[in-house]
């Protein structure tokens, strides 16, 4: 295993994790935004909420499985470079 690329590779999915996070969140306000000018007339706006909060729900959970990744690529690379070959099937 290239230690190297390895590492690369799991900080783009920490990192990926973190934007995606963050752009979920983003989602979440622009639709309680939405939703609340829905309340003053503005019906069409609701359906764009709903619409933001479903992409915000699968932002999210795109996050989790990025930083999960980040972890077990991490974990792989500090169990093969410390000699613990137990968990390092799990990428084979």
């Amino acid at each position: 295993m290239d230690y190297e690329v390895v590492g690369r590779m799991a900080k783009i999915f920490g990192t990926s994790g973190e934007i995606l996070k963050t752009v979920g969140n983003v989602l979440e306000v622009a639709a309680k935004v939405l939703k609340t000018s829905a309340m003053f007339g503005l019906v069409g706006n609701m359906a764009l909420a709903y619409y933001l909060d479903n992409i915000a729900t699968k932002c999210k959970t795109l996050s989790e499985t990025c930083i999960e990744m980040d972890n077990d690529l991490q974990g792989a690379i500090r169990a093969l470079r410390d000699g613990d070959y137990s968990g390092s099937t799990r990428f084979v």
